[in-house]
């Protein structure tokens, strides 16, 4: 039977497929994965529910470059970074700016996950047989002073097999338990409400949806071919967020109009649908409004699902350009601040901007995100990794080069000009004034000191030893024909995380409008905002996200196997 608001009352039609559990997890990405490993851990029989084909298990993990942020780490130590809990957290709310009275469980959220980053956690995954690229990263460098957004130190560290490695030991787990007869997996069952008993969650109610042989990430079909109702006494809810429902971001899209046209960043099948079915439930959402998606998208020349966009990861020195060719304002450089430059850029009037820079400078500092983009990190290929600093070498950036729709070749300035303005189809960038700009620049490296903030930040990155290895090309002159050719690439709006989400306590408890636990309702992920409905705040600090999934997850599962 059905209420009226569409929270299942229990029971099961006469066509529908019965499940029954101690625990039921919906949503089959990296939380869910890691709340039902731990739930099986704990003794539960456990179902995991998806609305995809087996194909995609994992979730956007999988697709991840397996950024974690670790504190203290020996990686970090072994390259000199002197790092702590205390400075970590400070960063942490500097960046996150909590302001609304339901922050004050997500400021709980983040002292409890830093505290996990600084201690357990590199040792709890290690157990698991994943293991950390040892040169540390530093993503999203702030700059706007000690008490501003950012990473004062790297804290970026890369799994070794990227997003996969990080999926791989907690699916292991559950086949464990699937050959025991103590898990089962559930796949093309897309949720759509949720069962009550006595005024108790006590399941999951949805549609069968017809069989599909889409791989993974593919847009898969929608249509229904039966019905079904999962039983038990803890449901865990790790349904994902809303990037790959453009229509839902541009409705919640904070203070301003959402851009017309945005790459995707997530497949399709990342669309926020179960959240408000969570809602009628009597779970409160909060914090729709913050999210977390990046200026630096490009078209995937090979794309998987639809608007497939891929991040670049830049180093510093590339000239950030907005779409009529005016530099952003310091320190919105490259790596620095990406939702602040996304402010900046929409604030202009248009979508995009530009990368200006020259061959050498892509080489060294273009880094693309995604386990696909990396195959040397996710393959665990150390020759090919060290092919990929040989000039000449065939990579996945080098195909971009070649194939890139927002890609752009020239020899001098003004060619430049004529070639973005003939792929934004207008007249923004004005030849002499990008020439004049780029002259300018030159002359601040040639004096060798100059006042040029950016140089300056090129500089201070290059003192860190991952930065002078992999990540950022010796100062030159952008216009000297050995670095050359000169390159522009255009830059989108790429969705990607919801920063707020179902309201949970610390034992990830999915709270109601009033603040008191819905029974036997747990929520992990990005549909917790990570934890808390929002541990983020306004702004994240880079590979805080995976990590969110893995701590809120192990939370959600242990705390639903102890309800159920």
């Amino acid at each position: 039977m059905t209420s009226n608001d569409g929270v299942g009352t229990g029971g099961r039609g006469a066509s529908g497929r019965l499940i029954e559990a101690d625990v039921v997890v919906v949503g089959a990405g990296l939380a869910g994965l890691v709340a039902a490993a731990q739930a099986y851990a704990a003794g539960r029989r456990v179902a995991v529910l998806d609305q995809e084909p087996e194909a995609s298990v994992g979730g956007q993990a999988h697709w991840s470059f397996g950024g974690l942020f670790l504190v203290n780490s020996p990686e970090q130590r072994r390259l000199g970074v002197r790092d702590c809990e205390e400075l970590a957290l400070a960063d942490w709310h500097a960046s996150a700016g909590f302001d609304r009275p339901e922050d004050a469980l997500a400021k709980e959220w983040a002292a409890a996950y830093v505290n996990f980053a600084a201690g357990e956690k590199r040792a709890w995954l290690a157990a698991l047989g994943v293991r950390l690229f040892p040169l540390v990263q530093w993503a999203e460098r702030g700059g706007y002073g000690p008490d501003g957004h950012g990473n004062t130190v790297p804290r970026f560290h890369v799994a070794w097999g990227t997003g996969p490695a990080l999926v791989a030991p907690f699916l292991a787990k559950l086949r464990e338990g699937e050959a025991a007869g103590r898990v089962s997996f559930h796949f093309r069952h897309r949720a759509t409400g949720l069962l009550k008993t006595a005024g108790r969650v006590s399941g999951v109610r949805g549609e069968l949806l017809e069989a599909s042989s889409a791989r993974r990430g593919e847009q898969s079909s929608r249509r229904p071919a039966g019905s079904f109702e999962a039983a038990a006494a803890a449901v865990v809810v790790t349904s994902g967020g809303i990037g790959g429902n453009h229509d839902s971001v541009r409705k919640q899209w904070p203070g301003s109009v959402a851009p017309e046209r945005m790459l995707s960043g997530v497949p399709a099948s990342v669309d926020g649908d179960f959240l408000p079915a969570v809602g009628r439930a009597g779970g409160s959402l909060i914090n729709g409004d913050r999210m977390w998606h990046y200026p630096e998208g490009i078209h995937n020349h090979a794309p998987v699902w639809p608007q497939h966009g891929i991040r670049i990861l830049p180093g510093p020195s590339a000239l950030w350009l907005d779409a009529t060719g005016r530099p952003l304002p310091a320190p919105l450089f490259p790596g620095f601040d990406s939702l602040g430059a996304l402010r900046h850029i929409l604030a202009t009037g248009h979508a995009h901007s530009w990368f200006v820079l020259n061959r050498t400078i892509a080489l060294k500092e273009f880094a693309l995100s995604g386990s696909e983009q990396n195959p040397d990190l996710t393959g665990k290929d150390v020759r090919l990794l060290a092919a990929r600093l040989k000039p000449g070498s065939e990579t996945p950036l080098q195909r971009f080069l070649d194939q890139g729709i927002d890609f752009l070749q020239a020899a001098d300035p003004a060619g430049l000009a004529e070639q973005m303005n003939a792929l934004t189809g207008g007249q923004l960038i004005d030849p002499a004034s990008l020439d004049r700009l780029i002259r300018a620049r030159d002359r601040q490296f040639s004096s060798g000191l100059g006042k040029d903030p950016q140089l300056a930040a090129i500089g201070a990155a290059r003192r860190f030893a991952t930065d002078k290895i992999m990540r950022v090309a010796p100062p030159h002159r952008l216009l000297d024909p050995r670095h050359g050719p000169l390159l522009a690439v255009r830059l989108s709006v790429l969705t990607r995380k919801s920063l707020g989400g179902l309201h949970t306590d610390l034992r990830s408890r999915v709270l109601d409008a009033a603040g008191q636990p819905v029974a036997g309702l747990f929520a992990a992920g990005e549909a917790a905002g990570f934890g808390g409905g929002g541990i983020h705040g306004y702004r994240a600090l880079e590979g805080t996200f995976l990590g969110g999934c893995l701590f809120s997850g192990r939370s959600a599962g242990r705390a639903a196997a102890s309800a159920a």
